[in-house]
């Protein structure tokens, strides 16, 4: 697992511990998340039931991956929200033409929470958009809200002047496993 950091260090933040790891095998992506907050610190939606697929995630905590084929200039956001809302969008390119991905209908994953940890799971078949052998750029972020409605932004990489999860030059390349 890597640490993901937030875009602004403020000492706030410094009870928050947040990692997250992806893997890409025959055409399915997984993604795990651990979150830990120590304190009362981070504000959790409640739970939904049932989770249903939402817009808006990130205006919250809201965990989140972005998937690229490896040369290609359109992309995949998934957004999940510690309380079962989840979405799934395609890009063309650079934050153009964002669009629900409506072949992806639901998007189960594994949720544990308990005071001041979160831990999510999910895998996603995008074997109808990427060749299981190509190598594929993952970007693991999250936004999380705390108490005060303050929002922080987190990510393996920053690579802009401004908190921007859609740079791909703060995407890392993931090869395929055997």
């Amino acid at each position: 697992m890597r640490l993901l950091h937030p875009f602004e260090p403020r000492p706030e933040l410094g009870g928050i511990e947040l990692k997250g790891e992806a893997s890409w095998r025959g055409g399915v992506l997984q993604v795990r998340f651990e979150l830990r907050s120590t304190g009362n610190s981070l504000s959790w939606p409640a739970l939904a039931l049932p989770p249903a697929r939402r817009d808006g995630l990130w205006q919250s905590t809201c965990l989140e991956a972005f998937i690229a084929a490896e040369g290609e200039a359109s992309y995949w956001e998934v957004n999940l929200a510690p309380n079962g809302n989840w979405n799934a969008y395609a890009l063309s390119g650079y934050r153009e033409n964002l669009r629900p991905v409506g072949e992806i209908m639901s998007l189960p994953y594994n949720l544990r929470r308990s005071e001041g940890i979160v831990e999510l799971q999910f895998q996603l078949d995008l074997n109808r958009w990427i060749p299981a052998d190509q190598r594929v750029e993952v970007s693991l972020t999250a936004v999380l809200e705390d108490r005060h409605q303050s929002l922080s932004y987190w990510a393996w990489k920053h690579s802009g002047d401004e908190p921007d999860f859609h740079l791909r030059g703060s995407f890392q390349p993931l090869d395929p496993e055997g």
